[in-house]
C-alpha cells in the first residue's frame, strides 16, 4: 500500500456536488474551454447522473489489487477513479466490487479499463463507467497506489477533484473552480433554453450551436 493511500481528500460542498448532478457534462466541458474530458468511456448503468469528489487509483494493467485497496479506504460521496491503463484484456471490476462501492456509500466508478458481469451493471441504477467489456477476470499481485493523480482516457484527475459523468461521458475538474464553473454552466443553460424556445416559436435567427 502506498503511503499516499491516507493523504487527506479535499473537502467540497455537497450542496455543490448535487447542483452538479442536475448540469450535463456537455455543458461542464463548454464552460471548460472544452478542454478536459475523458475520452473513450462510456456508462455501463442505468439511472441518474453521477457527480463527487475523486479516490484516485493507478494500477497495473490487468491487475486489480489496489482497487480492493481502495475500497477499503474509499468514504461516502466519493468516486473511485481507476487508472487500469486503457486495457480491455481483463476486467478490474464486475459486479462484486460494485455492490461493495455502492453500499460504502461511493458515488461512482470511472474506470479507464474494462468491467464484467455487464449485464447486471447495466441494469443498476450505481454509476460505473469504463471502456469495454470483458469476462476474463484480472490478477491481484500489484503494484498500484491510491490518491495520486491518475490519467483517465486522457483525462488527469487529482485525488479530490470533482467528477462528473452521464450518458455523454466523463469529466472533472479542481474543486476551487467549481462555484463560478457552476454559475457559467447555469448561464450557458438558461442561453440555451431561451434558442430552444426560440426554435420552437419559430424566431430562430441562427447563432453557433453546439
Amino acid at each position: 500500500m502506498s503511503e499516499n493511500e491516507r493523504a487527506p481528500i479535499a473537502a467540497v460542498d455537497p450542496g455543490l456536488i448535487a447542483a452538479f448532478r442536475q448540469i450535463p457534462t456537455a455543458v461542464i466541458s463548454d464552460n471548460l474551454e472544452r478542454l478536459p474530458g475523458a475520452a473513450g468511456l462510456k456508462p455501463f448503468y442505468t439511472g441518474q447522473a453521477m457527480a463527487g469528489t475523486a479516490l484516485t487509483v493507478n494500477t497495473a494493467p490487468g491487475d486489480n489489487l489496489f482497487v480492493h485497496r481502495a475500497l477499503d479506504v474509499i468514504k461516502p460521496g466519493q468516486v473511485l477513479v481507476i487508472n487500469g491503463g486503457g486495457d480491455e484484456t481483463r476486467a478490474l471490476v464486475g459486479e462484486i466490487i460494485a455492490a461493495i462501492a455502492e453500499q460504502r456509500g461511493a458515488a461512482g466508478i470511472v474506470l479507464d479499463g474494462a468491467i464484467r458481469d455487464s449485464g447486471v451493471l447495466m441494469s443498476s441504477p450505481f454509476p460505473v463507467f469504463a471502456r469495454a467489456a470483458n469476462h476474463r477476470g484480472p490478477y491481484k499481485n500489484g503494484p498500484g497506489a491510491i490518491n495520486e493523480p491518475v490519467s483517465i482516457g486522457g483525462l488527469v484527475v487529482a485525488p479530490g477533484d470533482v467528477v462528473v459523468g452521464d450518458a455523454d461521458g466523463v469529466v472533472a475538474f479542481a474543486p476551487q473552480r467549481a462555484s463560478l464553473l457552476l454559475e457559467s454552466a447555469r448561464a450557458q443553460e438558461q442561453r440555451e433554453a431561451e434558442i430552444l424556445a426560440s426554435i420552437r416559436a419559430g424566431r430562430y435567427q441562427g447563432a453557433y450551436g453546439r
